[in-house]
């Protein structure tokens, strides 16, 4: 009996998170703060230029070094001019030492075409082995440096990611994934 209890106080506790989960999103969408995000359950329901660069992210996730952590991370970065800059993942074992995703295929495309702005930046995940894309959003590291682009360049970029709900997420600028950024005006201060 005491097993059983514990098993249904689980459940309840399960449910009242995704209860939570949903009311919160629903307070949030009705302040307009979630008017940067757009949610989508099916990836053929993304446009097409989403649904290219996740296909071409997800070839990028191939060639990733992930030896220790077995998650297979691609990016793919649209340019103007319909450039395609791709990179994945690559660890070490001094963990500080490796680099996502994101950051590779946006510090290649800034060496390979300076000057040229971002337009959108795609990043999915999965196991060496498996087929399936795992959910994966850009870590808060990876989200400044897309902010420090798009700052840069002075236009959004858009960001294209899987949530842990398996969603699919697009986001509209990367200043909305960190609204209150550390950025240039703040050491200009």
């Amino acid at each position: 009996m005491h097993k059983l209890r514990k098993k249904w106080y689980k459940e309840k506790e399960k449910r009242s998170v995704r209860v939570i989960t949903i009311l919160l999103f629903d307070y949030f969408r009705n302040f307009n703060l979630m008017s940067d995000f757009e949610f989508t359950a099916n990836i053929d329901d993304l446009d097409t230029e989403s649904i290219y660069l996740i296909h071409k992210a997800r070839e990028a996730a191939a060639h990733a070094h992930a030896p220790y952590s077995k998650f297979h991370v691609g990016a793919a970065v649209l340019l103007e001019g319909d450039i395609v800059v791709t990179g994945s993942n690559q660890e070490n074992a001094a963990y500080p030492s490796g680099m996502c995703a994101e950051r590779v295929a946006l510090y290649s495309a800034a060496m390979l075409h300076p000057g040229v702005p971002v337009v959108k930046l795609a990043v999915i995940a999965k196991r060496k082995t498996g087929k399936e894309l795992l959910p994966a959003t850009c870590c808060g590291a990876c989200r400044q440096v897309i902010l420090e682009y798009e700052s840069f360049q002075h236009q959004p970029i858009q960001v294209v990611m899987q949530g842990s709900d398996h969603r699919w997420i697009k986001v509209t600028s990367a200043h909305a994934l960190l609204p209150f950024a550390f950025t240039k005006e703040d050491l200009d201060r």
